[in-house]
């Protein structure tokens, strides 16, 4: 199957290539004598009134040959002679030739589209999680539904952030509908600075954040002592709450409004709680989720205590305070034996509260297309400062404790360049609750600005490439050839449709800039004789055209040759598996 993704692939990236070509000229009246995909001998052909269309056996590449006087076999017709491509305008020649190119950069709009033509639905405008220290904290809360901004109505979470992401450092005014009420808060977005993998390109966007999440914690608990109600009905750190006296609940903060509405009766609790079993014959550990009820006698009120609504902190010290539940978020789920946090002291279940020194409220926040360098989670502020040691604060079972570690630093490579990260293998367990999503109301205008977006995206990113290769800040190793184009389009088609034609997208993109390179045989070459021609108002010499198009050759064959080392060096260990398999 690898081998026809790849046909498929390369063959229809290079028909829209020839094809544009091909359309301007015969648009012009050049007559085109061939229009091949692929070289070598020809496995199909078909004759036309005036060109021949055929396939060629190696799917490597293709041409359309035109009716030129240089390159003509036989004596041009005088009838035929006002429709050689030397007779046409230079505008109409650069057209043509710059027709190629522009069809690849072109088509993988068409090709974004038809992705994003499949979202429906998007997350709704809610505020699921704030986090801490950012421009929303304690101005927004989870739970908090945005209605508008600065007077405009969002219908969605991605309008939230367009919206919040055009105007950073500006105060806005922010709509939201907080336990049944309209509440106008006033936020300012952050101008945050955000690094577009990989970083070896040094690509930065600044945009506006608030520091807001759209999907709400699970009902996950965090019990932190034991002397607490929670703990005396039974219940454990990470049990995860499904009903509330037989009523279904879906998230952390659903959990939190049905206790505070309660006023001392005991509630029955329905809960999963994992456990680690060994699997496999011992291969693995999994966790299994076994159910459980618990009732709970929440402590009664203090006198005169009032909870208002609107008031989520409240909420949330009331439900603390009078049950010992909160959530999970801080707490320890799995830490590694032997890792440097372990040697510390940490286990799973504590509770961390402070990293060197500050209070930390957020484990870390999954991104998604790009590294906030500002990130104020427990993680972020680690790799802020990878490199020291770091002071570490928890509780276990309310008693205070302490110790120091480092990150682990981990190395590899990858397409020839090196690569080195940091990470802090403890980890937490707080899944997050399902969304209710809203429809999309313009698939079609969405999809239309998504592809055009995307494709400028993807412009300015393999552009930047050659830039930092020319410059010396990225390796001549990442230079990819066939080999790597096979696998590429083998793991896309494996991977499904929708990852075939993102993968498509962005090789089209990247033929069509290197079809615009000032290199001769390719058509920047000549596009950058027809600019000299243009200078000297008169076309260049054969024999120019012919010493040109030798160095253009011996230049491309020169980085084919680099692209092809580069494409073995990658496969080396597997080539000398299968040829010592076949030895033995």
């Amino acid at each position: 199957m690898d081998l026809l993704y790849f046909v498929l692939f390369v063959s229809t990236l290079i028909f829209i290539h020839e094809f544009g070509h091909f359309v301007f000229a015969k648009l012009f009246g050049v007559k085109v004598l061939t229009f091949s995909i692929g070289f070598g001998p020809k496995v199909l052909k078909v004759r036309g009134k005036e060109t021949e269309y055929c396939i060629g056996l190696l799917p490597f590449g293709g041409f359309v040959k035109m009716l030129e006087e240089g390159k003509a076999e036989e004596p041009i017709l005088p009838e035929d002679k006002p429709r050689t491509f030397e007779s046409m305008a230079l505008w109409k020649r650069v057209v043509i030739v710059l027709a190629g190119p522009a069809m690849n950069l072109v088509f993988p709009i068409a090709l974004y589209m038809s992705v994003y033509l499949e979202d429906r639905e998007f997350l709704p405008p809610t505020v699921g999680a704030v986090f801490p220290g950012k421009p929303a904290d304690g101005q927004l809360f989870a739970g908090d539904v945005i209605l508008a901004i600065d007077g405009e109505a969002v219908q969605s979470f991605p309008d939230v952030q367009k919206t919040f992401a055009r105007r950073p450092g500006m105060p806005m005014r922010v709509t939201v509908d907080r336990d049944g009420k309209t509440v106008d808060v006033t936020v300012t977005p952050a101008d945050e600075t955000e690094v577009i993998e990989p970083r070896e390109l040094e690509l930065f966007e600044h945009v506006g954040r608030v520091g807001i999440a759209p999907t709400f914690a699970a009902p996950v608990i965090g019990i932190a002592r034991t002397d607490t109600p929670a703990y005396r009905a039974g219940l454990r750190t990470f049990d995860r709450i499904t009903a509330v006296n037989g009523r279904k609940v879906e998230s952390f903060v659903d959990l939190q409004r049905v206790l505070s509405q309660n006023k001392g009766d005991n509630v029955v609790l329905t809960y999963v709680r994992p456990v680690n079993v060994s699997a496999l014959g011992g291969l693995c550990d999994i966790a299994v989720l076994e159910p459980g009820i618990a009732s709970l006698a929440p402590r009664p009120r203090a006198e005169g205590t009032v909870v208002r609504e609107g008031d989520p902190e409240g909420r949330a010290r009331d439900v603390f305070e009078r049950t010992g539940i909160e959530s999970s978020e801080m707490y320890a789920a799995f830490v590694p034996q032997g890792s440097s946090e372990w040697q510390a002291g940490l286990r799973a279940a504590d509770r961390i509260t402070h990293l060197d020194g500050r209070e930390q409220r957020m484990w870390k926040v999954d991104r998604r297309g790009g590294q906030v360098l500002d990130d104020t989670t427990m993680v972020g502020q680690l790799l802020k400062e990878p490199n020291r040691v770091h002071e570490l604060v928890w509780t276990r079972d309310g008693q205070r404790m302490s110790g120091t570690f480092q990150l682990r630093k981990e190395r590899w490579e990858e397409l020839g360049q090196p690569y080195e990260r940091y990470v802090f293998r403890t980890t937490h367990w707080l899944p997050r609750a399902p969304a209710k999503l809203v429809p999309n109301p313009s698939p079609v205008f969405y999809a239309v600005r998504r592809g055009l977006e995307e494709t400028r995206n993807a412009i300015k990113f393999i552009l930047v490439g050659f830039v930092r290769i020319a410059q010396g800040r990225v390796s001549l190793a990442t230079v990819s050839g066939p080999i790597t184009l096979y696998d590429v389009a083998g793991d896309a088609g494996a991977r499904g449709a929708t990852y075939f034609v993102w993968a498509m997208a962005v090789t089209s993109v990247n033929l069509g800039l290197i079809n615009l390179l000032p290199i001769p045989v390719l058509d920047g070459g000549h596009l950058l004789l027809f600019s000299i021609e243009w200078v000297r108002r008169k076309p260049v010499s054969l024999r120019t055209r012919a010493l040109s198009s030798l160095v253009g050759m011996s230049v491309l064959v020169l980085l084919m040759l680099v692209a092809f080392k580069n494409d073995v060096s990658r496969k080396w260990d597997v080539i000398t598996t299968q040829v010592r398999d076949i030895v033995n």
